[in-house]
């Protein structure tokens, strides 16, 4: 319950701080976070625009690639992926490719009509450790695969 607790505040203060910028509040926030900026270094990459994503249907066993614009919602199944940032380093670096990802599992209202649907991941996939992939879905993975200009 503390822990639920203190992610609601977390969260309230995050989307404060958001609405307190004028440019592109989600953008900045997740550049913040950026695994790579944490040592306070100059990149020597620029954020992507566009995500490479595979997902499985575990069912059918069958993968699809798809690309997606950085902030646009992609269907795959019954999950809805947002892409909200991407980066990947350049050659002379160690290689990795990540990705800031909110995916939610839709859901219809018995009628065929979608509702808000339930989100059930938001945070960073690597590229580089598809095993340690956060997702869990009982019929879908979705792993990162690169990251665009």
């Amino acid at each position: 319950m503390k822990t639920v607790f203190t992610a609601c505040l977390l969260s309230l203060g995050l989307a404060a701080a958001a609405l307190a910028q004028d440019s592109d509040p989600i953008g900045d926030m997740l550049r913040g976070d950026d695994p790579d900026a944490r040592d306070g270094e100059e990149l020597s990459s620029e954020p992507g625009s566009i995500v490479v994503l595979r997902g499985l249907d575990k069912v059918t066993a069958r993968t699809r690639d798809f690309e997606i614009t950085i902030g646009e919602t992609v269907n795959f199944g019954a999950l809805a992926i947002t892409p909200r940032y991407c980066r990947r380093r350049p050659p002379e670096e160690t290689p990795e490719t990540y990705a800031f990802l909110e995916i939610r599992d839709r859901r219809t209202d018995g009628f065929g009509v979608d509702t808000d649907g339930e989100e059930i991941f938001s945070g960073w996939m690597f590229a580089s450790r598809p095993a340690q992939n956060p997702l869990e879905h009982a019929v879908y993975d979705v792993w990162v695969i690169d990251c665009r200009a």
